[in-house]
């Protein structure tokens, strides 16, 4: 029988697909989930099976009814974490791991898995949340793991948290990886790349979000003259500091007065190495590392939506900025699969002596 999850601020549903599809877990059906982003909840509901319900949490546990589960996953946004967000110093409102606790407690779940921004790990809030835990019966651990390391074409470092209390097993936690970086002297696969996500792919030729996959969401921006002068200044695994060198009368004035950091503000990815982090914005160069290795362009939602790991058969609902927007907060599926064997193993039966 499968183990039933709620899966809360659950976006378009990552991390519930690598813990339903066979492709990445497996054994768990998906009774519940919530978030506050319309366009994310319609993503959910399209994918996988369950409630999907579009409320705020507070105002959603102060009126739904809980529903009896095995396991909560989830990551509270960072928002959420006033000691990582500094404009909310002193701000004395629930953070949004506290609802996400009260929902554990009352759904009688055994295991609890959270993901959050690895800077979590060393907040004293994640003190709190284990402390709380605790105080619900929960043992815990936490971590920081790199995406990579599960499957993903991305190197994407999140704190875990897991929970546990009355279930067969102790947990391995952290999960082992599957995959390793180059030059570590791993026996393990190496980390996947950018070439093996995105290379089949034509280049981008039409600006819709229908048809059919994988070239539904295979478009891009309209680049002007400028911009695409500026993109073939910079060589595969160049940023900024190329388009200085190569191209200095097009460069922002406030990027040549700043002499150092952000070395991925407008930089190409590598064939072959992993992306760098898929953030919401994915689509404005001028934001990260995500101009195509090699084409003079910014990556695609569907080359975004591959290099988190989704596969093509996943739908996404809403305009380009929610798609981008539910891509850039999802947690990778692969990376989810691995977290979700892990979890699966701790309701295994026991073995009976003879």
């Amino acid at each position: 029988m499968a183990l039933k999850v709620i899966d809360l601020f659950c976006g378009a549903g990552g991390l519930s697909l690598g813990l339903v599809d066979g492709r990445f877990s497996g054994g768990f059906e998906t009774i519940l989930a919530l978030d506050n982003d319309r366009a994310a909840i319609a993503t959910h509901g399209v994918n996988l099976p369950g409630r999907a319900v579009c409320a705020n949490i507070d105002q959603w546990l102060a009126e739904g009814e809980v529903p009896e589960a095995d396991v909560v996953i989830g990551g509270p946004p960072c928002q959420g974490f006033s000691l990582l967000n500094k404009k909310r110093d002193g701000d004395q409102r629930r953070a949004l791991w506290e609802p996400y606790l009260d929902i554990v407690d009352k759904s009688g779940a055994s295991v609890f898995l959270m993901e959050n921004v690895a800077e979590l790990y060393r907040s004293p809030e994640l003190l709190d949340i284990r402390a709380r835990a605790a105080k619900l019966g929960f043992q815990t651990q936490a971590t920081i793991l790199n995406t990579a390391d599960y499957g993903a074409p991305q190197t994407r470092r999140r704190t875990i948290v897991l929970g546990w209390k009355d279930v067969n097993w102790a947990p391995a936690f952290p999960p082992l990886p599957s995959h390793a970086a180059p030059g570590t002297g791993s026996n393990l696969p190496h980390w996947r790349t950018v070439r093996g996500a995105i290379a089949d792919l034509p280049p981008p030729t039409r600006d819709t979000i229908e048809g059919s996959a994988p070239l539904d969401l295979h478009f891009g921006r309209n680049p002007t003259a400028k911009s695409m002068e500026r993109y073939r200044s910079v060589p595969e695994g160049g940023n900024r500091f190329d388009l200085q060198r190569n191209a200095p009368h097009i460069t922002p004035d406030c990027w040549i007065r700043k002499t150092s950091g952000g070395t991925d503000l407008f930089g190409r990815l590598w064939w072959d190495r992993p992306s760098v982090t898929i953030r919401t914005e994915f689509y404005k160069p001028e934001k990260g590392r995500y101009l195509h290795p090699v084409q003079d362009r910014p990556i695609t939602h569907r080359e975004a939506a591959r290099l988190m790991g989704f596969p093509d058969d996943f739908k996404f609902v809403g305009s380009k900025v929610e798609i981008a927007r539910q891509i850039g907060n999802a947690v990778p599926p692969p990376f989810a699969g691995a977290l979700g064997r892990m979890v699966r193993d701790l309701f295994m039966p026991v073995a009976k002596t003879a």
